[in-house]
């Protein structure tokens, strides 16, 4: 006696599945909003240490008899000692930060960062206008003052950053 061969089932053709955009994955962009809003926090500590060593860069050239010399923002008086601070003070804030310390509720750091930066952007465009009496010989504008102008401008954009971060 024969013995039956088993079939396998028939083929069903199964129904076509829809492509539906909404349970689809969604392609992950490169960087993430969060890794791109987190550039406020990395720009405020180098734009604050910037800003410090930039009072040890040269902010008046002047050349006369024998070689060129040079005056760093820490001589200008009171404002290039200012501008040092604050760019501590910036560098301070988010070493606190970093270690668990923060500040009021009602004190946003974003604010606090924006004010810092502005007061030594103020501060630098005063000795960029204005050069004092004791060093009129010195007559050009050494890159030194540049870069603290830069910095004290990247200390707003990132306190500027960090305000759209808390919102």
């Amino acid at each position: 006696m024969q013995t039956p061969d088993e079939t396998p089932d028939p083929y069903l053709a199964q129904a076509p599945e829809e492509d539906d955009w909404l349970v689809a994955p969604q392609p992950r962009p490169s960087r993430t909003y969060e890794q791109i809003w987190g550039w406020g926090h990395r720009l405020t500590w180098i734009s604050g240490l910037i800003l410090a060593i930039s009072a040890f860069t040269d902010w008046y050239v002047g050349s006369g008899q024998g070689p060129t010399t040079s005056v760093i923002g820490w001589h200008t008086g009171v404002l290039g000692k200012l501008v040092f601070f604050i760019g501590l003070a910036v560098v301070a804030l988010v070493v606190l930060r970093e270690s668990g310390i923060e500040l009021p509720p009602a004190v946003p750091e974003s604010l606090v960062v924006i004010a810092l930066g502005a007061l030594a952007t103020i501060f630098v465009l005063i000795r960029l206008i204005d050069v004092p009496d004791a060093f009129f010989g010195w007559s050009g504008r050494g890159i030194g003052i540049f870069i603290s102008l830069l910095a004290s401008l990247a200390v707003i954009a990132a306190g500027l950053l960090r305000a759209g971060e808390e919102l």
